[in-house]
């Protein structure tokens, strides 16, 4: 059974883990360099209360990780958040990024957050169905934004509202 729940610093070389495989294979991210394990604890200093990192964990430890971040530094955009989710290749076909989603639209209405935004690469059309299961309507796509693996790609911008 999959438990959800807040990250802690111990957490982080898991989260790292799966987190450096999609950017060594996948579009899932369009960072290009694996992150250090400094960077990540950087990274996760970042996000505070307003802001959390979630895991999901099975039997055998942490399975995929989700988080709220800050859409933009400006003021006005304070209630508006990007949301992400990565699921272990492993642990895939289980429901743990539904799992992670739901949780992480549960947390931003806990915490006020007003508008829920992913950009999510054009070719991974399972996200994109997992998002639009879960309320998220897609409201535009970026044309050839990305540059990964030599190809350009079209990141598309889906939106819910709580």
């Amino acid at each position: 059974m999959t438990r959800i729940r807040p990250a802690t610093v111990a957490d982080m070389p898991r989260v790292l883990a799966i987190y450096n495989r999609e950017v060594l294979v996948s579009t899932a991210t369009y960072d290009t360099e694996p992150r250090s394990p400094e960077e990540q604890e950087r990274w996760f200093a970042h996000h505070g209360l307003s802001h959390p990192v979630l895991v999901a964990e099975e039997e055998r430890g942490v399975c995929g990780w989700a988080s709220l971040s800050p859409w933009s530094d400006r003021a006005a955009y304070d209630h508006s958040v990007e949301v992400s989710e990565y699921v272990a290749e492993e642990s895939r076909g289980r429901g743990t990024g539904k799992a992670l989603l739901v949780a992480l639209v549960e947390e931003a209405r806990r915490l006020g957050h007003h508008a829920l935004l992913a950009r999510i690469s054009a070719d991974n059309t399972l996200s994109i169905a997992m998002h639009a299961a879960q309320g998220f309507v897609v409201v535009g796509t970026l044309r050839e934004v990305g540059l990964k693996f030599g190809r350009l790609l079209d990141v598309c911008i889906m939106e819910r509202l709580v």
